[in-house]
């Protein structure tokens, strides 16, 4: 039986405004893109309002909320019923005393699939997300959807290889990130734009499957947010990109029998040692 055509859209937008405003224009973006035919649509982290852990601020953990009354993941189960589509969606999670940067996969009939926490934290100038968020404790997971078996990561995770073969492991199809980076505060020189692209190209290439990342664009207090948002496909090859300040969406669709047997024919799977791997999980060297 032929599977489905996979086909993954993003969203890129500015999110400086209040709640109501950012989400509205995110909900346009996705309504577009799935215009355009995508059917899983990525959009950046945190859309709900400004980047807000580019200080430290106890006032801020009042835009947390629990998963299941939180408003923006209501709002966007009615939209992805309605239009059919799979999203997983960024929300400041508040878990009893705990606090999580999560993401809720919601699928194509606006049911809950389940949440993944963050599990790699970043802490440094303007991005001080440590003050704020609890490391994740879900471990790497993976939604099988109705379009489409998709790994989700959140930001800093998308540097880490690990977690990019850990979801493939999983049966992933493709790997998503919802993003918020940017310009460095404490070296306003530096741009890391083109080597947080080329990580996740990596990814694609090491795991034989199309990667996606969403960014969000504009100037945010101490913050510049470069965008680039962009889809590449399993060979790592760039399908699809937004530039690094360009509102809007872009789509790409995959066949996924493709897909498989491109990764079958690889063999990246059927020749791993995991025996040999004692030092990916070891916190020091082994003797």
């Amino acid at each position: 039986m032929t599977a489905s055509p996979l086909s993954i859209g993003i969203v890129q937008c500015a999110l400086g405004d209040a709640r109501e405003a950012n989400v509205t224009r995110v909900e346009g973006l996705i309504r577009e893109a799935a215009l355009r035919g995508a059917k899983i649509i990525v959009t950046p982290e945190l859309f709900e309002g400004p980047y807000f852990p580019q200080t430290e601020d106890e006032h801020a953990f009042d835009l947390a909320a629990p998963l299941d009354s939180h408003p923006t993941v209501g709002r966007m189960q009615a939209l992805a019923e309605e239009l059919g589509v799979v999203l997983p969606i960024s929300f400041f999670e508040r878990a009893g005393q705990a606090y999580y940067n999560s993401v809720v996969t919601i699928d194509a009939d606006g049911k809950l699939l389940g949440a993944y926490r963050k599990s790699h934290i970043p802490d440094g100038p303007g991005y001080e997300e440590k003050f704020y968020f609890r490391p994740g404790d879900t471990g790497f997971r993976v939604w099988n959807t109705r379009h489409g078996n998709v790994g989700v990561g959140i930001c800093w995770d998308q540097w880490f290889p690990e977690a990019a073969r850990s979801m493939a492991l999983q049966g992933a199809e493709a790997l998503l990130y919802p993003t918020a980076i940017g310009s460095e505060p404490d070296a306003p020189d530096e741009d890391s734009q083109a080597a947080w692209r080329r990580v996740m190209v990596g990814h694609a290439v090491a795991n034989a499957m199309p990667v996606a990342a969403a960014n969000r664009i504009g100037a945010e207090a101490g913050l510049t947010f470069y965008g680039s948002s962009f889809v590449c496909d399993q060979r790592g090859d760039l399908c699809a990109g937004l530039g690094r300040d360009e509102e809007g969406v872009a789509t790409v669709s995959f066949d996924r029998d493709a897909l498989r047997r491109y990764r079958a024919n690889w063999g990246f799977f059927r020749d791993r040692r995991p025996d040999l791997y004692e030092r990916l999980v070891a916190d020091e060297p082994l003797e």
